[in-house]
């Protein structure tokens, strides 16, 4: 059928791998944006800069520690994620109980002096950080050859993604999270420390980020304007899926990932607009998203 197009399977398959590549980060990041909107009513434009410097610590701690891939795709959400916890505290939790649009000057402050601080360090050329040698190859699938190490990053985020969204929406720690965003006074009075819980959360969705920042680095290589350059699509994604809703991000992250890897074989001058598209479409239609809930 695809050869009836003009369409070679390969290239057809190709670009559907690409884009659940893409996805995959694009479903990352949105679910981290989501947790931190959701559940700390904060606008993170932060993120990217955040997914950067996981990158960037994979990268210091190979160079200077001899820490390799996968000590490193344990501790850099580690280190990052700690580093939010400190900016939480020390800045954006004064934010809480203000206008959205405070809080998305702080980070978006925030996220221009990581760059630019990187950016004079490194340079902008971009720093190569292999792929980890039990990764290394790929499987003939007949149709299309996968390689290894892209096949591994689409199967990490799923986990990744779907673990968070079960812990989140179906567990007693979930529930506690929810409620102490709702009602933090009632939460408080059983025990809870909601403000930890608060500072804890940002520091998880923080985190997300950096892993995602880590399995992207073998794949983009390691630079500081590769966050800058995904964070205004995964904040459309995260529109699309419905501000603040988990479940959304996650799966309108992967959907649309796959619709901009379609886009590329059907219509290539349509790709890097389809996204902005569709969500221009959903905000005419349902303006809380596909799986938001209207106010």
């Amino acid at each position: 059928m695809f050869e009836l197009l003009g369409i070679p399977p390969q290239a057809l398959f190709g670009q559907l791998l690409l884009g659940l590549i893409n996805g995959s980060f694009y479903a990352m990041l949105s679910l981290g944006l989501a947790i931190i909107f959701g559940l700390l009513n904060i606008i993170n434009f932060t993120h990217g800069a955040q997914y950067m410097l996981g990158a960037f610590v994979a990268y210091l701690l190979l160079q200077y520690l001899g820490v390799g891939y996968w000590g490193a795709l344990l501790l850099a959400p580690i280190i990052v994620g700690a580093f939010g916890i400190v900016l939480e505290r020390l800045m954006i939790s004064k934010l809480y109980h203000l206008d959205h649009l405070y809080g998305l000057l702080l980070t978006f402050g925030l996220a221009l002096i990581l760059q630019g601080l990187l950016r004079n360090e490194f340079g902008i050329s971009g720093l190569p950080y292999n792929i980890p040698s039990q990764l290394s190859g790929g499987q003939n699938l007949g149709f299309m050859f996968l390689p290894n190490y892209r096949g591994w990053v689409v199967v990490a985020s799923v986990i990744v993604c779907f673990g968070t969204w079960f812990m989140i929406e179906k567990t007693r720690l979930g529930a506690y999270l929810r409620a102490g965003t709702e009602n933090p006074t009632l939460v408080g009075a059983f025990g809870i420390n909601v403000p930890r819980m608060i500072t804890l959360t940002y520091g998880f969705g923080v985190a997300l980020a950096a892993f995602a920042g880590v399995l992207a680095a073998p794949i983009y290589s390691v630079n500081p304007n590769m966050g800058a350059e995904l964070i205004i699509v995964v904040f459309a994604v995260v529109v699309i899926g419905g501000m603040g809703s988990i479940l959304g991000a996650i799966l309108t992250g992967f959907g649309l990932g796959i619709v901009e890897g379609l886009t590329r074989v059907f219509y290539p001058e349509g790709s890097s607009v389809v996204i902005f598209v569709i969500m221009a479409i959903v905000l005419l239609v349902k303006p809380a998203g596909l799986f938001g809930r209207t106010a």
